[in-house]
């Protein structure tokens, strides 16, 4: 049967591919030691184990490859796995350990891609941390302003300064490559200086925060000191530490 192209109804595109960033944990390997690596991943989700649960993450080999050890990529698959860990993408590996990621359904990752970032809780030992020098040719980046609370479950990321005119709920992440500012109670997850920038800072106006984190140095909501629970403050990095400060 033929079908006359002018009687055909229009229907909409029902998928589209766009380009975009993420932030995603990346574990940075130094030991080959398996059990080692599953007792001090076991630790550090045991400091978090909302941020962790069913987190997105990439494992990074570079570091195991320059002292030419090798590690079982299958068992090291399972690890993170059975720890609510979700692997999508191994990079810094050799052929034959990329291959044996590909056929654990994991995809190849390139050690030079900007798109992923290490947040506190990704690593094995300590995350590395990169301050990216300030180029004077480029534009900063816009500021995004959000105005209405940020429910349980959503995860919103900024590529400049987050600017958020209400509550963050318990459950809820907010990334910012910049800045963050909450002009309501901060009860979810901040994560400001995503992409490395150490000057980053978190402003808000009630600190009842689950985990608050910049360019990667990060604390739990059991590592506040309750003389700012509750208080509007900032928080900064000085030293590798994180200050919170009263405003």
């Amino acid at each position: 049967m033929s079908t006359d192209p002018q009687t055909t109804p229009y229907r909409p595109p029902a998928l589209e591919f766009k380009s975009s960033t993420f932030s995603v944990p990346v574990l940075i390997l130094f030991d080959n030691d398996t059990v080692i690596i599953e007792q001090q991943l076991q630790e550090k989700v045991r400091q978090a184990p909302e941020f962790f649960k069913n987190s997105p993450l990439v494992f990074d080999l570079q570091e195991l490859n320059k002292q030419e050890r090798e590690v079982d990529i299958a068992e090291l698959t399972k690890i993170i796995r059975k720890l609510n860990l979700l692997p999508i993408g191994i990079r810094g590996g050799t052929a034959q350990q990329n291959q044996q990621a590909i056929t654990q359904g994991i995809p190849v990752h390139s050690i030079h891609s900007g798109s992923t970032s290490t947040p506190a809780p990704a690593e094995t030992v300590k995350p590395k941390k990169i301050t990216p020098k300030p180029d004077p040719k480029t534009e900063p980046a816009i500021s995004t302003l959000i105005t209405q609370p940020i429910r349980s479950g959503q995860r919103l990321y900024a590529e400049g300064d987050l600017i958020v005119l209400a509550q963050v709920s318990a459950g809820a992440e907010i990334l910012a490559e910049g800045n963050i500012h909450v002009y309501g109670t901060l009860r979810g997850r901040a994560l400001a200086g995503v992409q490395g920038n150490q000057e980053a800072r978190i402003f808000c106006s009630d600190l009842q925060a689950e985990l608050i984190s910049i360019a990667g140095t990060y604390k739990i909501s059991e590592d506040l000191d309750e003389s700012v629970r509750g208080k509007p403050v900032q928080i900064y990095l000085q030293n590798e530490n994180l200050i919170i400060q009263d405003l």
